[in-house]
């Protein structure tokens, strides 16, 4: 079963994410223009409103989409696995990933933990190589390293779906070990593993031009047309930034250009969107059937698992916790 494949018959899981973004965007949306009129006309302070509906807004998202994301990315991610290491799926692909991920972690709990545990071993690898660059060079190392950093904090993402997907291959064992497991298959094959992350970067690049763009032309064009919105959301910042001595920039203080800012924001936030629900699970595949390849072809053993314990205490933790 090829990539293509693979992912076109998991793509309903991310367009069932897609959804919920849509709809989590327009609760967010409404509960900001609700708290600035309601605030406005109480107080005539709009934007300590809009705050508070923000704030509302976003604890909303968070719960909402923790429990989007328990269900239907991991699943994505466990009939991913099976279609690239089984070569076949079923025909009801959504209700298969959903049993195997309650299979495999009972409770929405034992899920975030794993990977929480998976997304600190690599961050704690990630600020390891940029100490690295910072001893080699000083203030020169440290601008590589830093930059060497943000780019592992973006392929982290990926990786850390990958040692999930590890964790349902290796459904024999527990998730701790397979954790480990999938972490030390990364430290062993890093560099043919970061050949493949060029993909990566490249797709992101492109979307982010293309569908932000696009997304930037649009929602400048009707913010356009509401001129006056952004006159008094102008007039409120500005307000806010005298009477607290808070120095604010000049473009959220002009009603023209804080046009521009808002457009960008959405073309950013609807790019993140639409990349993460149809561009990044085509890289995915990709990426984990690599993965994937590295650990199958030879499986980390006990003897492997010290060469990380002395680069992240997460691992180290972890490891103590299987002997």
């Amino acid at each position: 079963m090829d990539n293509m494949t693979v992912y076109k018959k998991t793509l309903g899981f991310s367009l069932r994410r897609l959804g919920w973004d849509i709809l989590s965007f327009l609760i967010l949306g409404v509960l900001c223009a609700a708290g600035f009129l309601i605030a406005d006309r109480a107080t005539d302070k709009g934007l300590i409103g809009l705050v508070i509906g923000l704030v509302v807004g976003i604890v909303v998202l968070v719960v909402l989409l923790r429990w989007v994301s328990y269900r239907y990315k991991a699943g994505q991610i466990a009939m991913m696995t099976r279609g690239v290491t089984d070569g076949t799926l079923p025909d009801d692909v959504i209700g298969e990933g959903k049993k195997i991920v309650k299979e495999r972690f009972a409770t929405v709990a034992a899920f975030f933990a794993v990977t929480s545990v998976i997304k600190g071993i690599f961050r704690e690898i990630g600020r390891g190589i940029t100490k690295v660059g910072e001893s080699i060079g000083g203030d020169t190392g440290s601008t590589v390293g830093s930059a060497v950093s943000t780019v592992i904090d973006v392929v982290v993402s990926y990786l850390c779906d990958c040692c999930l997907g590890w964790v349902f291959y290796r459904k024999e064992e527990k998730a701790a070990r397979a954790t480990c497991e999938g972490a030390v298959m990364f430290f062993k094959h890093w560099k043919t593993l970061a050949k493949n992350m060029a993909r990566v970067f490249v797709f992101a690049l492109v979307s982010l031009l293309l569908i932000g763009g696009v997304f930037f032309g649009i929602a400048f064009l009707v913010f356009s047309r509401f001129p006056n919105w952004f006159e008094r959301f102008a007039a409120e910042i500005a307000e806010y930034g005298v009477r607290n001595s808070q120095e604010i920039p000049e473009l959220l203080k002009d009603p023209k250009m804080l046009v521009i800012v808002a457009a960008a924001v959405v073309g950013v936030i609807v790019w993140a969107i639409l990349h993460a629900v149809f561009i990044k699970p085509f890289v995915l595949v990709g990426v984990l059937r690599n993965y994937l390849a590295s650990g199958i072809s030879e499986i980390p053993s006990e003897s492997s698992y010290a060469a990380l314990d002395s680069k992240s205490r997460k691992f180290k933790k972890l490891h103590a916790e299987l002997t």
